[in-house]
């Protein structure tokens, strides 16, 4: 839908109502324009971002009381309208938690018991909530889940596919392909031009449990280290700038920055000491 938005609101000779038409889309969807959030909204979900990442499993209620105690009296559909615009939900064992497009096909989860010990193993991904001083983005990584190297990153001011096939795609034309690639049952994955990529490279695509977010528990780390040592500190201005500040932090992250789970070790030492890369020359 979002290339199809492209196509209407381009410069062209035929009338919009006649694009509409072409493409399917109906006229009320293409002249509409999202109303602006408010700073009292923007504030709220920088908070519900922080109490998310320290209790991942508080669904609508158990957060509509953490808010009262930090002096916010709020209702609980105001929370749940909140998180469903941040694209977050309380992660624990249920049915049908992230939910996948009509249609879409859900692959099983392949890394139960897995072990994971080598570079290029396994592949895994996944889209978090970003605020900013003045509004707020969506970030999604790939990352190897045995070096924890993020091998590449988007950030988009809305949920479509589109960011996230950017980010497979780079890479895979940077690093080659993993065995195994490693999603939740977002509709972001699941699409068919997302796991067409996976397809065409031959790669195992593994896809987390219903609820079950210690399936994807690399990248769920990843966040909260983000938003702890860089987003939180520095409420980005404009897209642009937390373009550069990310850039810069995960540079940061995979080059200088120790991990114990790596014995002491950063990121790409343990990537680039077990896979022949173009980046490492």
């Amino acid at each position: 839908m979002s290339a199809r938005r492209a196509q209407i609101h381009t410069e062209h000779a035929l009338p919009k109502v006649r694009r509409c038409a072409l493409l399917g889309v109906a006229r009320a969807t293409a002249y509409y324009r999202p109303a602006p959030v408010g700073e009292q909204d923007l504030a709220l979900m920088r908070l519900i971002d922080e109490i998310h990442l320290q209790w991942p499993f508080y669904g609508s209620r158990r957060l509509r009381d953490e808010l009262q105690r930090h002096g916010q009296w709020v209702s609980r559909q105001r929370v749940q309208r909140l998180m469903r615009r941040m694209g977050l939900q309380a992660l624990y064992p249920r049915r049908r938690t992230s939910q996948p497009g009509k249609g879409h096909k859900v692959y099983p989860y392949l890394l139960r018991n897995l072990s994971i010990d080598h570079a290029n193993q396994v592949w895994a991904t996944d889209i978090t909530y970003i605020p900013m001083a003045k509004g707020f983005m969506y970030l999604v990584a790939i990352m190897d889940w045995h070096s924890r190297r993020v091998l590449s990153w988007r950030v988009s001011n809305t949920l479509d596919a589109d960011f996230c096939i950017a980010a497979l795609q780079e890479a895979l034309g940077r690093f080659g392909a993993p065995e195994i690639f490693n999603t939740d049952q977002g509709a972001q994955f699941t699409g068919e031009t997302f796991t067409g990529v996976l397809k065409e490279q031959r790669i195992a695509i593994s896809m987390d449990g219903k609820g079950r977010w210690v399936d994807n528990v690399v990248v769920e780390r990843l966040w909260r280290t983000v938003k702890y040592e860089d987003v939180y500190l520095r409420a980005y201005e404009t897209p642009g700038q937390l373009r550069l500040g990310l850039r810069r932090y995960f540079d940061f992250y995979n080059c200088r920055r120790r991990h114990s789970a790596l014995d002491r070790r950063t990121p790409d030492a343990v990537y680039f000491d077990q896979v022949a890369s173009p980046m490492a020359a």
